[in-house]
């Protein structure tokens, strides 16, 4: 059931994200509504708790399942170039939107394949 949570939570977590890129360049007056504000923060905390609750769940602290340390690393990656996205214009915010975007289809397929090291 956490797993469904957290599936649903990333898949909330990232439409808003692309939809506020795209609410960015085109009606960028309705992100400063307090609901626009909020509901991301609200969101990737879920996300983030379902996640915890998974690895406290699946038993995955210990050494290997490295690749769990893998997804934390891109998650911060991807948090990182989402806040550069939404604070910066032209071409920073397409590069670190096509960083976040990278970021993200990496913790993804790490998830699936369960190794850091797919691409090897």
């Amino acid at each position: 059931m956490i797993k469904i949570f957290h599936l649903s939570f990333v898949l909330i977590s990232i439409i808003s994200f692309v939809s506020r890129v795209v609410l960015s360049e085109t009606h960028p007056e309705l992100l400063k509504k307090k609901l626009f504000k909020i509901a991301p923060h609200v969101v990737d905390t879920l996300l983030m708790l379902s996640g915890i609750m998974l690895v406290f769940q699946g038993a995955w602290l210990t050494a290997e399942y490295g690749w769990i340390i893998a997804k934390i690393v891109a998650l911060t990656g991807y948090i990182g170039l989402g806040v550069m996205t939404m604070r910066n214009r032209g071409t920073v915010r397409w590069l670190a939107f096509g960083g976040a975007m990278t970021c993200f289809v990496y913790i993804g397929i790490v998830a699936v394949t369960k190794n850091a090291f797919f691409f090897l």
